[in-house]
């Protein structure tokens, strides 16, 4: 067998990335099943051991682990732009999509009695007591994570605050390290080759801290939409563990209270969102095209720069010094307590605000348990769910 092939170019990148990012359904899962066939198996970019390595690491940084993986592949074949070719490719197809959806949203005025809407209300329902259903199966696999879940769930039905969300994802943390057992450390190496010096990956780590401290001084003098936009979309991209449904209590808190985006619209575009392919942190591209007072393509040019930005930095920062961390095994127990707390915090937002907003008459709580056996027992993708619920809307609803 032909060893993998390290080295391309950023235009083949692109090519490639474009073609997944059009045909990449059914979330960050089916995405890395995807890259795995693609860059493993048919392109030989890669090993499997290196592949399964970079999984790994992405799954402990916080962000799409998805859209990180892709940047990394990206990284390794082309250098800098080849990992800006793999993101701006394998995410543009679905920003356009949600983009022209807030338009189309927008250009229909009030829209909270329409069928369709009512339908992907009740679909997101589904969605997410299926990503619940999910990662409490993997996530929550004794006492200790349970108790992290129940009590970050609590917290934030209590008191329901984005900072209190990320509160409770750093309390879980500690709870873990404190709490949980040691995992076995790894003896292999990470035959990956990162293409960035130490040195420069210290500068990148260094920003996005910077950032992350600065940005909320910096937006309260600067005293602008566009900057809280920034802030708001950087500080969610920053703080999700545990794939993409979990960055929708963090934005809600932000936006709808804030009067940035109403409830409707805020739910029709996390709706939408599952339907189109590609990550579904280009959420964040719809909601920034829907924020009243900002012209909507600086709105979501904003936003998804901001949500992304983090993930870049995190993987071009922590890449050359991975194979030294997961040899450690305190650090899993941190992160397996940070999973938890996720579990509970999406479970809250699966109350507050989707089932309530979502499952208002006997006949939504028929869509959202038709959606529901749809995605659990049929095996459905969510894209077809989604579209089917908003049809249903129209017609019956």
């Amino acid at each position: 067998m032909n060893p993998p092939q390290t080295r391309g170019n950023a235009l083949e990148v692109f090519l490639v990335f474009l073609r997944l990012g059009l045909t990449s359904f059914g979330g960050p899962t089916a995405h890395l099943g995807y890259f795995r066939d693609e860059f493993v198996g048919r392109r030989r970019w890669m090993s499997e051991k290196t592949y399964a390595d970079l999984v790994a690491l992405c799954q402990f940084l916080p962000g799409p682990a998805s859209s990180q993986v892709g940047m990394a592949v990206g990284l390794q074949r082309a250098g800098y732009l080849g990992m800006f070719a793999a993101w701006f490719a394998f995410t543009i197809p679905s920003v356009i999509a949600l983009v022209l959806f807030a338009l189309g949203v927008a250009a229909m005025g009030d829209i909270s009695d329409a069928g369709w809407l009512r339908g992907l209300k009740a679909a997101a329902v589904a969605v997410v007591a299926h990503a619940v259903l999910g990662m409490t199966k993997s996530l929550i696999t004794d006492k200790i994570r349970a108790g992290i879940a129940l009590a970050a769930f609590i917290l934030v039905l209590l008191v329901p605050s984005p900072f209190v969300q990320v509160g409770a994802i750093a309390i879980g943390m500690g709870a873990g390290f404190t709490l949980l057992k040691d995992q076995p450390g790894v003896d292999e190496t990470l035959a990956f080759t990162s293409r960035v010096p130490r040195k420069t990956a210290v500068v990148f780590l260094a920003l996005f801290a910077v950032l992350f401290a600065a940005l909320p001084a910096l937006t309260v003098a600067g005293n602008s939409t566009a900057a809280y936009i920034f802030d708001t979309f950087y500080r969610a991209g920053a703080l999700v563990f545990g794939g993409g449904h979990v960055v929708l209590p963090l934005l809600e808190g932000a936006t709808v209270p804030t009067g940035l985006v109403d409830h409707d619209t805020f739910l029709a575009g996390y709706g939408a969102a599952q339907a189109v392919p590609g990550p579904l942190f280009t959420f964040a591209s719809f909601l920034g095209a829907s924020v009243q007072g900002v012209h909507w393509l600086a709105g979501a040019t904003v936003a998804t720069i901001a949500i992304f930005l983090p993930a870049s930095l995190l993987v071009l920062g922590t890449l050359p010094f991975w194979d030294d961390l997961r040899r450690r095994p305190t650090a899993s127990r941190a992160i397996a307590g940070a999973n938890a707390a996720v579990v509970g915090i999406l479970a809250a937002a699966l109350y507050d605000p989707v089932f309530i907003a979502g499952v208002t008459d006997v006949a939504t709580m028929a869509v959202a348990a038709a959606s529901f056996t749809a995605l659990q027992s049929w095996k459905l993708p969510a894209w077809a769910v989604v579209i089917g619920a908003a049809l249903v809307g129209w017609v019956v609803l």
